[in-house]
């Protein structure tokens, strides 16, 4: 795992003298010592990412630069230095992820009689052979791992921007700088490409609106104006001869923007479309392809020339993982695995007993760091600077601490991220249709009076009633509030579709909150949410629910709150549900093995009782979360209510003011938990307050 950035432009003047002197003139070492600095201030802002090895490589007569930050996992020699030159020196990539099977790539090349000799065993000089002998597109597509890189071709003076088929590994590009040093920028955090000199791009409104309404900003937009996000699966190609002028909006895979181009080497569609049209049906067979699939995934994403861990919640997810992970130890004869979790002193935030329990059972090398509410509450101030644009899912803090402890003891952790989306874990998936499907035929005058009695009883009765309301044995953690928030929807929503966007949105109508600037309404664009599910002949629900967390959710919200918890701390983390054979796997799957008698991820749930009790995991789906709205009414409130003030608000001039007061209001009083539409505001105005 690494961090990196670069930038690439031109000055016309630079060329013209270059043109007309010698090739060793003294202006070029001038211009490469600039180009250098720069990329030096760039890459040091993510120092965290790679506290192992430095490096920089430029071209100063076309104007480009590559900086490097390692954090060494593979090949701890200096073999594994980046910025890195193909065998031909054609090429030159700083690269970030790891390919997990690299080694059988090597022996692909090796075979066909390609670099024969190589310099040491790291995953980026196979992938560079690679690149050099099948070309980027089939190079990427033989590959199984995460990543996110940036390649300069010299030969054809062109720069490839490329991110892994999931979006594991981050990766933004922008035009950044102004008048002649202006540059098309690129890096794994936004941090370098604000470190750019000159770097000016003022807030998105639109992201704004956007960040809102999800608690992330959606790809392709960032939180700046100018600057975006390279979407899963995608690459990005620039020509260095004649760099592209900056797009008014961002630009969708499969377009083009002058010498500017964006397109997909990989589609979740396609794999949707094959996968479903290949199901199994026999469970047994199903079940025995899944566990082999999954467990190679465990065994290829287990190798590390460094410590290796995983994280342990106790839920269905890390305990599938860990069981597979300790089973190969066993029969390799290895030390049992290390597991991290955490405990908190708040009563029911706290799984720590049931991953231990599973710990106990498997027999791993079990770590447990105890977390009181002011060791969760000191990580509030850090994380404006840890995740670089507002970001407001609050199991970001737990998430951060779980990190924390684990890189005491290891450099790789592995997590069970990505179960919930492909095996039908979330509690919209079963809860949501049937809702539907009972208040769905009523007319829409109809829906509206029950959205509005519902919402007349308060919280703490509906928590109350629990699952007979719902008819569901498993019940569903703090139903009275999504249940209020539920009967907001009834009163708009036509659709399924249209209730599953309102469930996954905080601020029903942030157009209303965000002020545009001429301090009217913004405009808020559509998002990845609104790409339509592919058209493969099993459409029923809640399959479009899981692929569109897929393409939105899982990439911005999930893997970016893992990962800059981690590289906040400098510690590598590796999702096997996310190798792409796993994924297929998962949507070969009838809905029925997925979720059935109002529970979700059976067939996970049958390879995991192989190896762990059933009654150690059976128990109600919870999130990884910590009281953030009891703290605002309490330790955090007079930190919130300086963020929060009206004057404050009013000068700053993003907001409109009254719905943030109000909802302020409602939450102090007891009446309503506004907490996770509060965390919003509070998460944006402590970025703005650091970033100012």
């Amino acid at each position: 795992m690494c961090g990196f950035s670069g930038f690439l432009y031109l000055k016309a003047c630079l060329v013209d003298h270059h043109n007309s002197c010698e090739r060793n003139c003294s202006c070029e070492s001038n211009d490469m010592d600039a180009m250098t600095a720069v990329s030096t201030l760039m890459v040091s802002a993510i120092e965290h990412r790679g506290p192992d090895g430095f490096g920089n490589w430029a071209d100063e007569k076309i104007g480009i630069a590559l900086g490097h930050r390692r954090l060494a996992i593979l090949d701890l020699s200096p073999a594994g230095h980046q910025p890195m030159l193909s065998a031909s020196g054609q090429l030159v990539i700083v690269f970030n992820g790891e390919i997990y099977n690299h080694l059988s790539l090597r022996t692909e090349l090796q075979t066909l009689g390609v670099a024969l000799t190589w310099r040491g065993h790291s995953d980026t000089e196979t992938l560079l052979a690679g690149f050099e002998h099948w070309g980027v597109e089939q190079t990427l597509l033989r590959c199984v791992g995460m990543f996110a890189f940036a390649l300069w071709n010299g030969k054809t003076k062109t720069l490839t921007l490329g991110r892994d088929r999931f979006g594991e590994k981050p990766l933004y590009y922008g035009w950044v700088g102004q008048g002649k040093d202006r540059a098309f920028a690129f890096g794994s955090e936004l941090k370098s490409l604000k470190a750019y000199p000159g770097f000016n791009s003022p807030v998105c409104r639109q992201a704004l609106a956007q960040y809102l309404r999800f608690m992330y900003v959606p790809a392709p937009r960032s939180i700046y104006e100018g600057v975006y996000k390279l979407e899963p699966g995608c690459l990005l190609t620039i020509q260095g001869s004649t760099p592209a002028f900056p797009p008014t909006e961002p630009l969708r895979p499969d377009s083009t923007h002058g010498s500017l181009t964006i397109r997909r080497w990989w589609s979740f569609d396609k794999l949707v479309v094959d996968a479903s049209a290949k199901q199994v049906p026999d469970e047994e067979q199903a079940l025995n392809q899944l566990e082999t699939t999954l467990s190679d995934a465990v065994r290829l994403q287990s190798l590390a020339d460094v410590p290796l861990g995983a994280f342990l919640s106790g839920g269905v997810d890390s305990s599938t993982i860990v069981a597979l992970m300790q089973k190969q130890a066993n029969e390799e004869g290895r030390n049992p695995i290390s597991t991290f979790t955490i405990g908190f002193d708040e009563a029911g935030f706290d799984e720590s007993p049931y991953a231990r329990a599973v710990a106990n059972h498997l027999g791993t090398d079990h770590h447990e760091m105890r977390v009181s509410a002011k060791m969760a509450q000191d990580v509030i101030p850090s994380l404006p600077v840890m995740y670089d644009e507002p970001f407001a899912d609050s199991s970001q803090i737990p998430t951060h601490l779980v990190c924390k402890a684990a890189r005491q003891h290891v450099t790789v952790a592995i997590s069970g991220d990505a179960g919930d989306e492909l095996f039908g874990g979330y509690n919209r998936y079963f809860w949501a249709p049937r809702i539907w499907n009972r208040l769905g035929a009523l007319p829409k005058p109809l829906r509206r009076i029950s959205g509005y009695a519902l919402s007349s009883v308060p919280v703490s009765v509906l928590n109350a009633l629990g699952t007979p309301l719902l008819g569901s044995g498993n019940g569903v953690v703090r139903l009275g509030d999504k249940l209020h928030k539920l009967s907001e929807r009834l009163k708009t929503v036509d659709d399924l579709n249209g209730l599953y966007r309102s469930l996954v949105s905080e601020w029903r109508d942030p157009a209303s909150v965000v002020r545009g600037g001429d301090g009217g309404f913004v405009t808020e664009p559509q998002s990845l949410l609104d790409d339509p599910f592919p058209e493969h002949g099993v459409n029923l629900d809640p399959l479009p629910m899981m692929y569109k967390d897929t393409i939105t959710y899982l990439p911005d919200d999930i893997l970016c709150k893992v990962d800059r918890a981690a590289m906040a701390c400098s510690l590598e983390t590796r999702v096997p549900f996310l190798d792409h054979r796993v994924v297929e796997s998962a949507w070969k799957l009838p809905l029925n093995m997925k979720i059935r008698n109002g529970q979700g991820k059976w067939a996970l749930r049958q390879v995991l009782y192989k190896y762990v009790p059933r009654e150690l995991i059976e128990r109600p789906k919870a999130g990884f979360a910590v009281p953030i709205g009891q703290w605002l009414r309490g330790p955090l409130r007079d930190w919130a209510e300086e963020l929060l003030d009206q004057k404050r608000l009013e000068s700053e001039g993003y907001f409109h003011v009254k719905p943030i007061r109000q909802a302020w209001k409602e939450h102090l009083s007891g009446r309503r938990d506004h907490t996770s539409r509060l965390w919003a505001i509070l998460m944006f105005q402590a970025w703005l307050e650091d970033n100012a």
